[in-house]
């Protein structure tokens, strides 16, 4: 998710981001089994996401109900009250109840849906997840982009706000999360690589913030009161950069301690605005909740999953297998946000 080589201007991210969400194109030959009536079937595709209250998933919401509204399909999202391994595969399990014809899932831990995905499968219940990529029992994992790229495009922000020298640490959702994870290794090899003057604590490589903005800060002050050397934190979910610069204000390091990761626009236009933070990156989840539902909906239509796949959205219209995989999708659908284009996006 490819970064530094891509930077563009706020006026062509804008751009890149608009919800222009059209309607569900083929983008691949189909298979020489489905017959029309197959394809004019009122199929149910629910998608799961993480939880039902988080902002980034209520915006994915936004994208089901649009596809819901351009196939005409009974398409609808259900997620657990919180981010809970546990409640995730217990709202899986009421699907397979219910008889869906495809669940599309934002896993919590892919090694924890193991069973009830498998279960879903054996079901015949089409199944596709969205940042899964290690997820065995799916049929294909979408990805906005390649996961080890866009933790470069993270680390780049943070080096250049921390001068490309002294201490940083990563901070992940949860150590269970499969894209996190990827992105904060991404973001590590690509320091050691680019920035030989940065160093990774070695007593805290990785510390999680629990998907959760409070939890975020506390462990951003923890970190900042016991290690006065460290310079920079490295965030992968939605929560750790805003809940880090508010520890990073509190104490009164700005201007000497450094966040980056992903954030939505107008949630946080108050620290973009004040340099608390100076750029956060991010995919549209409305878009990749288009997305899921479209790739579910070729799955039972019969289309062949090869080459190149358009599932009618922007950014995710030249999908491509990741390297060494016939599973794992990759689009291009990053942006960054700042302080210039935050206004911009209209969410």
């Amino acid at each position: 998710m490819m970064q530094r080589r891509f930077t563009a201007g706020a006026a062509s991210l804008a751009l890149a981001l608009g919800l222009t969400l059209s309607a569900c194109s083929s983008g691949t030959a189909p298979s020489a089994g489905p017959s029309e009536s197959a394809k004019d079937k009122n199929y149910t595709i629910a998608v799961v996401p993480k939880d039902a209250t988080n902002p980034w998933f209520v915006r994915m919401e936004t994208g089901v109900k649009q596809f819901a509204s351009d196939t005409g399909l009974n398409v609808y999202q259900k997620g657990p009250s919180e981010t809970d391994a546990t409640m995730q595969a217990q709202v899986i399990q009421d699907l397979i109840a219910q008889k869906v014809d495809a669940i599309a899932v934002v896993p919590v831990d892919p090694g924890a849906l193991e069973t009830v995905l498998k279960q879903a499968m054996d079901a015949g219940i089409v199944v596709v997840t969205h940042e899964g990529a290690s997820q065995q029992n799916t049929m294909y994992d979408i990805e906005a982009f390649n996961n080890s790229a866009y933790g470069a495009f993270i680390m780049d922000n943070l080096a250049e706000c921390m001068g490309k020298e002294g201490v940083y640490t990563t901070m992940v959702g949860h150590v269970t999360n499969a894209s996190h994870n990827e992105w904060a290794d991404g973001g590590v090899a690509h320091q050691k690589e680019a920035y030989p003057n940065m160093t990774l604590l070695a007593e805290e490589p990785r510390v999680e913030s629990q998907d959760d903005g409070e939890q975020a800060y506390q462990t951003a002050k923890e970190l900042l009161k016991k290690y006065p050397n460290l310079k920079g934190i490295m965030g992968t979910s939605s929560f750790d950069a805003p809940g880090v610069a508010r520890a990073i204000d509190e104490l009164g390091l700005k201007g000497k301690v450094c966040t980056s990761g992903t954030g939505m626009p107008a949630a946080n236009k108050e620290i973009l605005v004040n340099g608390s933070v100076s750029a956060l990156t991010l995919w549209d989840p409305a878009k990749a909740g288009y997305a899921m539902a479209s790739l579910a909906k070729k799955i039972l239509d019969g289309d062949k999953i090869e080459g190149t796949v358009d599932l009618g959205v922007e950014g995710y219209t030249e999908m491509k297998f990741a390297e060494g995989s016939n599973k794992v999708l990759e689009g291009n659908g990053w942006i960054v946000i700042n302080k210039d284009n935050v206004d911009s996006f209209g969410f």
